[in-house]
């Protein structure tokens, strides 16, 4: 295939030169492993470049072909000279009718050619670059793309340009052409060059070992080399969606043999600790709990007993709207690890969140002669590195320990004796770092993960797809309805007198604002300085204050009072959104509602309608933009979780959804977390079908 344009019509870029001049010394080399070789053994790229290639995350001849355009410019069909102003993008094609290089001051130079398509002249200069007058002569017929910088004359400053010349195929003009993502010192022109000849020289290189299985399901799927081919060089655009989901299936099929045969050498390697139990503690649990499980609930709690009498440690993850019950579930799983002669630990990222859990836990199993322990940065009843913890740690009839914590749990000096269970609530806000290491103070414990905010069905699948998957998705008999509703600021007036005709009632009230002290913005409300206004509105009720910079005392006397029913209104920032649990709160009012993510307003709207009576969560906000009134709009139509987990990736995308902390993510070329969700089920089902080997 002739390199379009390097034989004449443009400067020769170093890659392309090579391969077209038929430079062996470093190909030779290449031929080894054609696509595991380092880039910089192909000729032209160097060590210089292959630096700022690796910033893209192309390192290998392989990843090259990886590395997928992330848009498309159309360039078939010439725009009209005349038909350009300035501002305007286009691409132009007639002959040259004039071109030169002009000498100007202080050494510098201009190259211009002046092209004639019928309706108008077309200048293209490019400053201090006087070779290029080697590559364009009168009489050539030229195609330009640029920018339109001036209307008199018409000029273009630095466009790409090639030349039409018989039998030659262009490479950045008259086609579909890709744009890629760039780093500094990578121009798009020549990454576009590299990519055209790493297409054509290693596309067939790339083993295509998964298209009899895709062939076998009876599907139309593209050979590989014909995916990257339609991928990067298009025919047309219509091309283009059907190559790149092909090769998003074959990366999410990998994934799912990475995931795999992760979990076949953990089963192999890794005996579990017996957790098989005799229902001494759990029978008295349950008669006690006062209520009966939801099918949901059994239906967990089933799957996760079965795994933790596995033959290898249990890794499961237990999914759960907001109410649904999960705590309950956790603790018969905890009760079967004590009664297996276990400890258990619980790890939440919160202290409101660990001392709910410790009051929840220690209602619960004190009457069972089991030790429930605190221990945060802030509270510690459980002298852990004292010479007599095992007496501290055991019950008085002998019975290992629950110990409720925080990030405090995950630090070196913080050890536990025999750890048979490790539960980590809301899991996301964890990194995989922290959770490896309150695993390793064990040997391989049981670990279930729980989170209240839905994971979307493709993280689930791809981040989370070494985790067995239990689901409650049924809320409990007897709740009482949430109405969730939007207001403008203007309706302020109304809506407090609303929240006071509901405490009148006997209710209680969350109101949240979205930051602890103002900031000068002028726009966002902060807790501090709203106090008193809302104490004025709601007046004669009392008004309690929670947020993150109080301490572990303040906040403690503030839930323990909210609790008790001496504050009727709770006015705090986000950090109520897990580990409040309070069944007579009925008001969830949140001002400045559009700066919250949709999981994050979903967690908060779950604060309430844990009780018998009817709920109202208002969400005021005032100028909104398109995203935030979106996030409104689907808040105030939609109840349930999941549907709102899947709104919330589409609009932040899994990056900022999942946090930094989630190095657990997927790096995907082509698939797409976002909407390739039966893709990624289809390369699961795949895998699952395929001979264990």
């Amino acid at each position: 295939m002739v390199v379009p344009g390097l034989a004449k019509g443009k400067p020769t870029t170093g890659l392309a030169q090579h391969w077209l001049d038929g430079t062996t010394g470093a190909v030779s080399e290449v031929e080894k492993d054609p696509l595991g070789q380092p880039v910089a053994a192909l000729p032209g790229i160097g060590g210089e470049r292959a630096a700022r290639l690796a910033k893209l995350g192309i390192r290998t001849v392989g990843d090259l072909l990886w590395h997928g355009p992330r848009r498309y410019e159309d360039r078939n069909r010439p725009n009209e000279a005349k038909g350009l102003s300035k501002g305007d993008t286009g691409t132009v094609a007639g002959p040259i009718v004039v071109a030169g290089v002009k000498r100007m001051r202080h050494g510098k130079s201009l190259f211009e050619l002046i092209l004639d398509d019928g309706t108008a002249r077309l200048h293209c200069r490019w400053w201090n670059m006087p070779y290029m007058g080697r590559y364009y002569k009168t009489g050539d017929f030229v195609h330009v793309h640029g920018k339109l910088t001036s209307d008199k004359p018409r000029t273009m400053n630095h466009p790409e340009a090639e030349v039409a010349e018989e039998g030659e195929e262009f490479i950045h003009l008259k086609r579909v052409v890709p744009v890629y993502r760039l780093t500094d010192g990578i121009k798009q022109r020549w990454l576009r060059t590299v990519m055209w000849r790493a297409v054509d020289q290693f596309a067939d290189l790339e083993p295509d070992t998964n298209l009899g299985l895709l062939d076998a399901d009876d599907s139309h799927w593209l050979p590989l080399a014909e995916a990257f081919r339609a991928v990067h060089f298009p025919d047309d655009l219509g091309q283009t969606e059907m190559a790149r989901e092909r090769l998003a299936l074959e990366e999410f099929i990998r994934f799912q043999r990475q995931i795999r045969e992760r979990r076949k050498i953990f089963q192999a390697k890794v005996k579990a600790l017996p957790c098989v139990g005799d229902n001494r503690l759990m029978t008295p649990f349950l008669n006690a709990l006062g209520f009966t499980f939801t099918g949901a609930q059994q239906r967990a709690w089933d799957e996760i007993a079965y795994g933790m009498a596995g033959s290898y440690p249990m890794r499961r993850l237990l999914q759960g709207d907001v109410g649904s019950g999960k705590t309950a579930v956790a603790a018969c799983a905890a009760l079967r690890a004590i009664e297996s002669g276990f400890s258990v630990v619980i790890l939440a990222p919160t202290e409101i969140l660990a001392e709910q859990h410790h009051r929840v836990f220690s209602h619960w199993f004190s009457p069972l002669g089991i030790p429930v322990h605190l221990h945060t940065g802030s509270k510690k009843t459980m002298h852990i590195n004292d010479p007599d913890q095992a007496e501290l740690g055991m019950g008085s009839n002998s019975l290992p320990p629950l110990v409720i914590g925080t990030h405090a749990l995950v630090e070196e000096k913080f050890a536990l004796e025999n750890i048979g269970l490790a539960i980590i609530d809301e899991q996301h806000k964890f990194g995989v770092e922290q959770r490896k290491k309150l695993v390793r103070k064990g040997r391989y414990p049981h670990v279930l993960v729980m989170t209240a905010t839905p994971i979307p069905r493709t993280l689930g699948l791809t981040v989370y797809g070494d985790l067995d998957i239990s689901l409650i998705d049924e809320l409990p008999p007897g709740r009482g309805q949430v109405r969730t509703h939007i207001r403008d600021p203007e309706s302020l007036p109304k809506v407090w007198e609303f929240v006071r005709g509901k405490l009148a009632e006997g209710r209680q009230a969350y109101v949240v604002y979205p930051r602890v002290d103002d900031q000068g913005s002028g726009s966002l409300k902060a807790v501090n300085q709203e106090l008193e206004n809302v104490r004025q509105q709601l007046e004669p009720h009392a008004v309690g204050l929670l947020h993150g910079r109080l301490n572990s005392a303040e906040k403690e006397e503030v839930i323990d009072s909210f609790l008790a029913g001496e504050i009727k209104t709770l006015l705090a920032t986000s950090v109520i959104e897990v580990g409040i649990d309070i069944p007579n709160a009925t008001i969830m009012l949140i001002e400045n509602a559009d700066r919250f993510g949709l999981a994050q307003l979903h967690q908060l709207r779950g604060r309430i309608g844990r009780g018998a009576h009817e709920s109202h969560c208002i969400l005021v906000a005032g100028e909104v933009t398109d995203e935030g009134q979106r996030r409104l709009d689907v808040m105030e139509k939609g109840g349930d979780g999941f549907a709102l987990a899947e709104e919330d990736l589409r609009q932040r995308g899994p990056g900022e959804l999942l946090g930094q902390a989630q190095s657990g993510l997927p790096d995907f070329n082509f698939g797409d977390l976002i909407k390739d969700w039966r893709l990624i089920q289809k390369a699961r089902d795949l895998v699952a079908l395929e001979p264990a080997g």
